[in-house]
């Protein structure tokens, strides 16, 4: 299983995260993309730990019933590794070699790039284009533990369904990102685009609309979900949902959800605090907030209050049309969180 290798099937986008599988169906309509279809089905905790699969059958479960749910077109799915599962460098070699000495070359100098044995990881590459020195080219390329892949794989075929891309999240990302930043408002060059999840948040740097910077955090909407459950002694599974439903008491707002969200503020700060201070940059034009956790009501606000960027929540399905079955109120709460999801969907059209 390669992880850049093209497609030229009907693929469904399925993002396996700590807390539900997502999966987005896109189809092109009169050379507009199209959102058929998208779902989202909560995982029981500890099913997905630290983006490692814990119960394989839970999430194939999972799976199988969202994908029935949603009377998908294809059973052919791109899914996605992601964190410290994943080794990418870009190298320079030779222009005029072909792809099979690439790889030969790749697989005879392996020790010089990844920290385990070539018998332990899926590798792929890509050419991305010429080097600064002349006759050279610039080479992407990704590896990851074989049993990384290899879970994903499995859990796919648990609910039926067979896995021809694994991606890369962070890659699948950027290709959602890239629907949404020639929309943005003043065509900023500097865009800050925050993911926060459920225990990790990432920021990445887009120049120009390429990602040329990332960093985790520990740090996500996970944290409110312990806040909830030990101001109102709820389980885990009342405090998602009385989260995702806005049903907490009227002290919610004021004593929980306001100190969260300026911990986010601080969390953001820290995180761009550090990408100045490594880089050249001193400033970003715009701030994108995406995530399970982008959504909160008043986030988007607080942050361009106390930044003083311009910033909004991520819409990868801002352009496309919608489809009759898509309910389009959800979709506006969904969109943040199905970054992942929608950028491996978009390998049908590689």
């Amino acid at each position: 299983m390669r992880f850049l290798t093209k497609s030229n099937k009907q693929i469904i986008g399925v993002d396996v995260t700590s807390t539900s599988v997502k999966m987005v169906e896109i189809v092109r309509q009169q050379g507009l993309f199209h959102l058929k279809n998208y779902g989202i089905e909560p995982l029981n905790r500890g099913a997905v730990i630290d983006k490692e699969i814990k119960d394989p059958e839970a999430v194939g479960d999972a799976i199988n019933k969202l994908s029935r749910s949603l009377s998908l077109s294809s059973k052919n799915v791109a899914t996605a590794v992601s964190g410290a599962s994943v080794i990418s460098k870009i190298i320079e070699m030779d222009t005029a070699m072909s792809d099979t000495d690439r790889e030969a070359r790749i697989r005879l100098d392996a020790d010089q790039y990844i920290p385990y044995p070539l018998t332990e990881v899926n590798l792929d590459f890509e050419v991305l284009g010429p080097a600064a020195d002349e006759g050279k080219s610039r080479v992407l390329l990704v590896a990851s533990r074989s049993e990384n892949v290899e879970q994903r794989v499995e859990v796919m075929t648990l609910a039926g369904l067979e896995t021809k891309v694994v991606d890369v999240e962070s890659y699948a990302i950027e290709r959602a990102f890239q629907l949404i930043v020639d929309s943005l408002p003043g065509q900023p060059q500097n865009v800050a685009l925050i993911d926060i999840g459920h225990s990790q948040t990432t920021l990445y740097i887009a120049k120009d609309g390429d990602f040329v910077y990332s960093r985790e955090q520990l740090f996500g909407g996970g944290q409110l979900t312990e806040s909830i459950q030990n101001r109102y002694g709820l389980t885990y599974e009342e405090a998602m949902t009385n989260k995702k439903n806005m049903t907490l008491p009227d002290d919610y707002q004021s004593d929980v959800l306001m100190p969260f969200l300026d911990s986010i503020v601080q969390q953001i700060t820290r995180s761009l605090q550090f990408y100045f201070s490594s880089s050249q940059s001193h400033q970003v034009d715009y701030i994108l907030l995406s995530g399970g956790t982008a959504s909160l009501p008043g986030l988007a606000s607080m942050v361009e209050q106390k930044l003083g960027s311009r910033t909004s929540i991520a819409n990868p399905f801002a352009n496309m049309t919608i489809g009759n079955q898509v309910n389009t109120e959800s979709l506006l709460v969904d969109a943040p969180s199905l970054m992942a999801a929608c950028g491996l969907a978009l390998r049908s059209f590689d």
